[in-house]
Formats: C-alpha cells, structure tokens, sequence
C-alpha cells in the first residue's frame, strides 16, 4: 500500500513547512485540551473538600476560558497548514497528470475510456486529499493524545489504568484488520465509478443519437444496472465501515462501565478523590478519538493508495512519440519526401500503408484520393507525427521528421481533419484557438476565405455567440468551415485539407478552394478528398487502395488512365477546368 504513496512524497517535501506548522498548530492544541481535565479535577476536588473559594474557582474558570481560546485557535491554525498543504498538492498532482495525459498518443486514449480518465481527475484526487490531510491529521493526533494521556494514566493512576483500557488495544487491531477489505472494495467502488460515468458521458455527446433511434429507455435500462452495480459496490464497502466504527463505540464503552465500576469503587473506599475520578473519565473519553482515528487513518490510506495506484497507472504510461535529444528547433519550410512509408495499427493483421512513395516541392498543391479504408487519414498522420513511422522514411526539408523538436513541427502544419472538433466556447475563441493574440480584423479575413463569416449574421450574437459542447448548435458545413478558418489563422507552411470540405456544397467548395490557392502566397496545400472537383487544381494526385499508391499523377493526365479516379470522375460528372496543374497566382 505504502509503495503507492512514492508519487506524493515530492510533493509533500515541497510543503514540508506548511506541515511543520500545522502539526504544531495541532500538538498545542492538543496539550491544552490534556490540561483542562486536571483543572477540572482541582476544582473539584476543592468543592467536594468545602475549601474552595470563589476567587478561586472564578480563577480556574478563567484560565480554562483561555485555553479554550488557545485551542480555538490552534484548530483554526492546523486546518489552515495541513487541509491548505493537502489542497495544494491535489492541485499540482491534478495539473501533473493533466500535463502528461496531453503528451500521450492516440493509442492510450485507445485504452483508456474517457469517464474513467474523469473518475481518476475527480474522485481520485479527493481520495488522495483525504489520504495526504486529514489522514496526517488523524495519525499524528491519535498518536500524541493516546502516548500522553497513557503517560498521566499509568502515572497518577496506575492499579486502576492497566483494567480499564483492556478493550481498547483489541480496537486498534480490529480496525487494522478492516483495513485491507476496505482498501479492495474501495478501489471497485472507484471502478464502478468510471464505468456509470464513461455512460453519462456518452450518453450525453451522443443524445442526438439516442433520439434519432428512440433508444431512450434502452440508454435509461442500462444506466440503471450501472448505477445499481455502483449501489452495491458501495454497500458492500460500507457494510465494513458500518460494522467498524459500532465496534469501537462499543469497545470504548466497556472502558466507560469498566471505570464507573472500578472508579467508582474507589471513591467510596477513599482510595480515589471525586475530582481523581472525573479527570480519568475525561481521559478515558480522550482515548476513544484516538482509536476513531486510527479507523479514519487507515481507511484514509486504504483509499489514498486504491486511488494512487489508478492515479499512477496513468502516470506510468509513456509517451510513444517523443523528441530525441537535442532535436532541431529551426523550423522546416515545407517540401516534404517519402520513401518505402509501411504503417501498421496494433492488432491489425494488414498494414494501413504500405510501400508508399512520394516527393512533395514546397508550395505545391497535392491530392490524395482513395476509398474507404485505403490509409488516407493514415498518410496525413504521419506528417506531424501524430502516427509514429514504423517502416521507410519521411523527410521535410531534406530532414528526417523525428529530428525536429515536436512542437516546432506541428506548428508546421494547419490541418482541418475529416470531422471538425470545436470547443464549447464562442465562434470567435474557435477562430482564435490557434492564435489567442490575433487581431479581430485578422481573424475576420480567415473567416471570410473559407466563407462561415456570411453566416454570422445568422447567429444570435453574431461570432460571439457559443457552439455548444463539440459545436453542436452548428451544422456540419458550418463546423468544417469554422476549422478551416481556424487553421488558417495559425499561418501554417502546410495546409492539409483531410475530407474538410465534404459537408458543403460544390458551389461553397469552389469559392473557398479559389480563395485559398489565390493567397496561399506559396504555402504547400495537401487536399485528402473523394470529389473530383476538389482535386482538379492539384499539382500531383495520388491514388490510395487498400494503403498503396495504385496511380499518381495530374488530374489530366489521371482522367486519361483507365483506373479509380477515372471512374470516380465519371460518376461525378466533371468537367475538366483549367489546365489541371498549370501556372496560378501565388503558385
């Protein structure tokens, strides 16, 4: 269990001072709530002897008045220091896993489900809160309190200290014992936690769906199960912890009956005083927390280390795409070459590319066309290394592309992929998402060349009005428009059009795609598209099937070719404009 915790301890070296202060915020604390009994035990021993004057008494009351001041604020003091040490080191935690799970590839998020990664930033991390404050809290109050008050016990009273607290040790290893069943069953708590969340969560980004196929009841059924599923993982964590804590109450109580009897069989044979006695009860109820706490420190760690474990299940995953030593910041222009490029997706039984060729000069236009499957979006992937390259090479600028920093490289490219994610923020932070210092007029020329910016007028509050989660208030055209101009405004050395303009009308496409090539000012344009008309411009196309290069070349020369793209023309029915690779303004 301990071994989990090596994560923390980093952290909580950091506050090691903020701890420092909190403990002895909390050990002055606790030494004046030990004083009072013995106060309590004068006076009323000089009360029960008639010998104590008003004066006197008034002076006691006095004293006791300002160590519970003192007391006061010595709770205030260690809530302060430890909670605020123990909030903090949540904070960094949560801001260390969110950092790493952003530099991992595609493939974790293949296996790790997105309720589940909340769970982890969301319960987890207040398990571990629990487990690095209050736990600390608990442990270190219900050691000083137990040593000390054992100290006076066995001191003052000691024939008497030895019988009555016989119950309490079988306390201490009751809840040791708990420990481990709460530790399991607190960690399938959790896991039944992700699932019932990983269902919200999909239930909710796809409730178009769900409404489209009438499928509400059969969503509803299975949230239910999930939802009874974590029920009874609760209960039968807290059938342990319900079971716990009525033990040590009880436990604690026969201390109590065994001093009223032994106690009280002293105060009539005078061998204790009536304030004698009152002192060892208070004490007596003094111990009682300490064997709670130990309940709470245990369980506190018991979920802490379940929580830690899921925590650095995360943190233990590497990132498969990562910079070499050393790599080179000076950022590439653009011309691109691959060689013999062979990818394959894990647990596949095919590649996805194989042996694929191809030399693109800087501020050229290519194509890329293919059907269904054939490693379309594979190819585009690789560029910026959002695929690792397993086999061949791929260059940019004469250069290998895992030579250069990852950072330097992506800013490279402006992509628009196959389905246009947005953010749940307003049109104009979308626009703005790449750049978050442009200029509003700037922004507005990007949205005029892919054209969303004629629709502003048809939003309630013009670009400033929100998409909603993933853009739903948006139409499918509007989405992918919204992510051209969004890519546009990152001023890419690259542009890649992966099927980014499926979801428009030919007329729609036509402009944007005449408007880019007019001032693209000799940026290099890759346009992955199935519409013929989309591709005619291009300097060289290239035919994808089943992850080859089945054909090559310009769009005349490609319509003159029995092959796919011939066919798709025809289905199409294009027309050839232009001279399919000819000179064009910014070419």
């Amino acid at each position: 269990m301990l071994k989990e915790y090596r994560t923390i301890l980093p952290l909580a070296a950091k506050y090691r001072w903020w701890y420092a202060g909190g403990l002895l915020c909390l050990l002055l604390t606790d030494a004046g709530q030990l004083v009072i009994p013995l106060i309590i035990r004068s006076v009323v021993d000089s009360l029960s002897a008639g010998r104590g004057s008003l004066q006197e008494i008034s002076r006691e009351i006095l004293v006791m008045l300002l160590i519970a001041v003192a007391i006061a604020l010595g709770r205030v003091g260690w809530r302060l220091f430890i909670h605020g040490a123990s909030r903090r080191i949540e904070y960094r935690l949560r801001d260390r896993i969110f950092r790493h799970v952003m530099t991992l590839s595609s493939k974790f998020y293949g296996d790790y489900r997105i309720g589940d990664l909340m769970a982890r930033f969301t319960n987890d991390m207040q398990a571990i809160r629990m487990a690095v404050g209050m736990a600390v809290v608990a442990f270190v109050d219900g050691i000083f309190i137990t040593l000390a008050v054992l100290v006076i016990l066995f001191s003052r009273y000691p024939r008497i200290a030895w019988m009555v607290i016989l119950p309490l040790p079988v306390v201490t290893f009751l809840v040791i014992g708990a420990g481990k069943l709460l530790g399991d069953r607190f960690k399938k708590v959790q896991e039944g936690f992700s699932s019932l969340s990983e269902w919200v969560q999909e239930s909710l980004s796809g409730i178009r769906v769900i409404k489209s196929f009438a499928r509400e009841s059969w969503s509803g059924d299975r949230f239910r199960k999930l939802n009874q599923e974590y029920r009874r993982r609760n209960m039968n964590l807290i059938k342990i912890w319900g079971l716990l804590f009525p033990m040590v109450t009880f436990l604690s109580g026969l201390s109590t009956l065994l001093l009223l009897y032994i106690g009280g069989m002293g105060v009539m044979k005078g061998s204790l005083t009536v304030g004698d006695f009152t002192a060892m009860l208070s004490y007596l109820q003094m111990l009682i927390w300490p064997m709670l706490g130990a309940g709470f420190t245990v369980n506190f760690l018991q979920r802490g280390a379940a929580s830690l474990g899921r925590i650095n299940g995360i943190l233990r995953e590497e990132p498969e795409i990562k910079n070499i030593e050393e790599p080179l910041k000076r950022k590439p222009k653009g011309g691109l070459r691959g060689e013999n490029i062979t990818f394959t997706y894990p647990g596949a039984n095919r590649p996805a590319l194989k042996d694929v060729s191809f030399n693109l000069e800087a501020g050229a236009v290519f194509g890329i066309i293919g059907k269904v499957g054939s490693g379309k979006s594979t190819f585009i992937r690789l560029l910026p290394r959002l695929l690792e390259l397993q086999e061949g090479k791929l260059e940019i600028d004469g250069r290998d592309i895992r030579q250069y920093d990852l950072k330097t490289l992506r800013s490279v490219f402006g992509i628009v992929p196959q389905r246009s994610f947005l953010f749940s923020v307003s049109i104009r932070d979308n626009l703005a998402y790449g750049r978050r210092h442009a200029q509003d007029d700037e922004l507005k020329r990007y949205a005029d060349r892919s054209t969303i910016s004629r629709d502003f007028s048809r939003f309630p509050e013009g670009w400033n009005t929100q998409v909603g989660e993933k853009g739903v208030s948006l139409s499918g055209g509007q989405k992918q428009r919204l992510a051209i101009s969004r890519a546009l405004a990152v001023q890419p050395d690259i542009f890649i059009f992966d099927d980014a303009l499926s979801a428009v009308d030919a007329e729609t496409e036509e402009q944007i795609i005449r408007s880019f090539l007019e001032s693209r000012k000799g940026r290099t344009m890759i346009i992955v598209s199935n519409r013929v008309s989309t591709l005619r411009e291009a300097d060289h196309i290239i035919v994808l099937d089943d992850g080859h290069i089945v054909q090559q070349g310009t769009h005349l020369e490609l319509i003159a070719r029995e092959g796919f793209y011939r066919d798709i023309y025809r289905l199409q029915g294009s027309t050839p404009k232009g001279n399919g690779g000819g000179s064009r303004e910014g070419k």
